[in-house]
């Protein structure tokens, strides 16, 4: 067992506190990182002190400013604005690398508790002298001049984009409705993801490369364990082949030449979401950009506590994301490391947030509406909220006659799903469903999902039993929804104007169901676990209020305003560097830059050799 292995077994220790061995190998890596970085200068220290954390909390940076912009297309260019660059104070957290790995893990034994839903919960009672800094902190964006102004317009060449997103089909489909608006520019687009959605991903028209892992491996663990931390040590295992498969297909997805035609392809700019934990590390080696694209919040903020954290004080939020961030760093270094030095050719490096792939150094855009969740005004002129990205699949399904003669016959149904979350006993979530429509007198759609939902020998006349429909077409149909609380999910349902109830099972499904209770479009989240006959039935009546109706419509109607692919589209050539760094043949993967005459006598010579045993 290697030191991460050690690392991610204390944290699921009974105790709930985390294992503080401190290897060799962490040392020398630590130490060669800060001999050869100039930002990690500060002599060696025994101890956490006072003043060790006001210099956590007391740095600014100098990062681009932005406005709206309107891209015009011009021969083989893009056309944009692009803007000066301003001073704003933010609180920054690569000032950690002056820690030793030692003081960290003593900072975080100090702070940090997991709960029993796998949560990390930052309880800043137990440090006096944290809790006391981060109250008398105060960050204040500095005046921000009037006089700026736009420079000339720059060209944004027509380019070869990689998308590498992991995760469900929630957190495929917004990517794949950017990826056809590029498409629209002109761009060439691939997306890269697992190949379980190779053919939702080729339907839209969009190219296609697949990524190692296992959606469905990855929701049941999440399931299981409830969040980052594992419950049982043999979980460890699962997850760690499971990440080395994503990390290592990760090049290819950049380079390689298209699997089915041949068609060379060399990414000049990479988008990705932050669980493909390899990507700023493959854009280094590549020498192109990269932009971070999500649906749950991932930049460090006073305004609300990371998704996987839980902070009884707001004064401990913007800390919540130092400590997953760091959490995370400590469970996969080992694997980025590896993959840095064998894959990519790279040095090795120490905690992530020096480094700067971390997301507090790259454009991000978060996929959801300022209406539900506005930017905080902490978040610097790199981050944009854009809106969420909504992927039109109402406009070609057609429904099966005997569902539409269903919905007509009645009035409008409840929606009841779970996506892609797994479900430990779906015949007794089932019966709760049954039971709740039952005393309520409403009807029901069920779908079934991954997580089987719906065995029944006889199907009652008040429920419909469903499999694959779009949500765009589907819950405009409906009176309100019940879901597990994906973003996609979420926002789908805000957008239909349906109150909802969220039942969440992990990570920002509680993010969601908090944002939805505290604007009142629906009751407090229910979690899976407490899922009940009586609190399904209180929450149904909730949701039925005719003022609750009222309040989502209204932002039903916001939501329509908005294009938030558009948005989206509009923050990546936004944030372009002027001049595009473009791919060199001796760049990392070279090998898999073929043209298709290469490529079909490879493949025949591949298929050749196998009864060999040769390959």
């Amino acid at each position: 067992m290697d030191y991460d292995d050690l690392i991610t077994v204390g944290i699921s220790s009974q105790h709930g506190n985390f294992d503080s061995a401190y290897s060799k190998e962490a040392r020398d890596v630590e130490a060669n990182t800060a001999q050869n970085s100039s930002r990690v200068s500060s002599p060696p220290r025994r101890g956490l002190c006072s003043k060790a954390l006001c210099q956590i909390l007391e740095h600014s940076f100098t990062a681009p400013i932005g406005a709206e912009r309107n891209p015009l297309i011009a021969d083989n260019e893009i056309k944009v604005s692009r803007s000066m660059t301003e001073k704003r104070r933010f609180p920054r957290h690569d000032i950690l690398d002056r820690l030793s790995e030692r003081e960290k893990q003593e900072l975080i034994d100090k702070l940090v508790r997991i709960q029993s839903d796998g949560t990390v919960k930052v309880d800043l009672e137990r440090s006096t002298s944290v809790s006391e800094l981060l109250e008398l902190q105060s960050f204040e964006e500095s005046t921000v001049s009037e006089s700026l102004t736009s420079e000339s317009k720059s060209s944004v060449p027509r380019l070869q984009i990689v998308m590498l997103v992991v995760g469900t089909r929630g957190d495929v489909q917004p990517f794949l409705a950017i990826a056809k608006r590029l498409q629209e520019y002109g761009h060439r687009v691939r997306l890269a993801t697992h190949a379980n959605f190779n053919t939702f991903v080729k339907s839209t028209g969009v190219d296609f490369y697949p990524l190692g892992g296992d959606p469905r491996v990855l929701a049941g663990y999440m399931a299981r364990n409830k969040g980052l931390i594992p419950s049982d040590p043999a979980e460890i295992s699962v997850q760690r082949k499971q990440l080395n498969a994503i990390i290592d297909s990760l090049l290819p997805a950049c380079t390689a030449a298209d699997l089915e035609t041949g068609v060379p392809f060399r990414a000049q700019a990479i988008i990705a979401n932050p669980p493909a934990y390899g990507h700023a590390h493959v854009a280094e080696a590549l020498g192109v950009p990269i932009h971070i694209f999500f649906t749950m919040p991932w930049t460090p903020t006073y305004e609300f506590s990371h998704p996987f954290a839980r902070v009884p004080r707001s004064a401990g939020n913007w800390l919540s994301y130092i400590i997953v961030d760091l959490l995370i760093w400590w469970g996969i270094r080992g694997i980025i490391n590896d993959f840095r030095k064998r894959k990519l050719k790279l040095a090795h490096i120490a905690y992530f947030s020096m480094y700067r792939g971390s997301i507090s150094h790259l454009p991000t855009g978060y996929m959801w509406s300022p209406h539900v969740v506005p930017k905080p005004s902490d978040w610097g002129p790199l981050v944009d909220v854009v809106g969420y990205c909504f992927l039109n699949l109402q406009s070609k399904y057609q429904p099966r006659e005997d569902f539409v003669q269903w919905i007509q016959k009645g009035p409008p149904p409840i929606y009841f799903g779970f996506g892609s979350m797994p479900l430990e006993d779906p015949q007794r979530t089932t019966d709760v469903i049954l039971e709740a429509l039952k005393i309520t007198e409403q009807r029901g759609i069920i779908d079934r999902g991954w997580g089987n939902l719906g065995n029944f020998a006889e199907v009652p006349d008040s429920v419909f039993l469903l499999e694959e429909c779009p949500h765009d077409w589907l819950f405009p149909q409906c009176s309100a929804v019940v879901h597990h609380g994906g973003a996609g999910t979420t926002a789908a349902g805000l957008k239909a104007g349906c109150p909802t109830t969220i039942v969440p099972f992990f990570g920002d499904q509680f993010f969601w169901g908090d944002r939805i209770y505290q604007k009142e479009f629906g009751p407090a989240p229910i979690p899976i676990s407490q899922l009940s006959v009586e609190n399904l039935s209180t929450a149904i009546k909730f949701m039925l209020q005719p003022e609750v109706k009222s309040r989502v419509m209204e932002i039903a109607k916001l939501i329509e305003n908005e294009d938030g692919v558009a948005a989206a589209v509009d923050a990546f050539h936004r944030h372009l560097p002027d001049e595009l760094p473009l791919p060199t043949p001796s760049s990392p993967g070279e090998e898999d830059h073929q043209n298709p005459v290469d490529w079909f006598f490879a493949r025949v010579g591949k298929w050749c050799c196998l009864p060999c045993g040769v390959v």
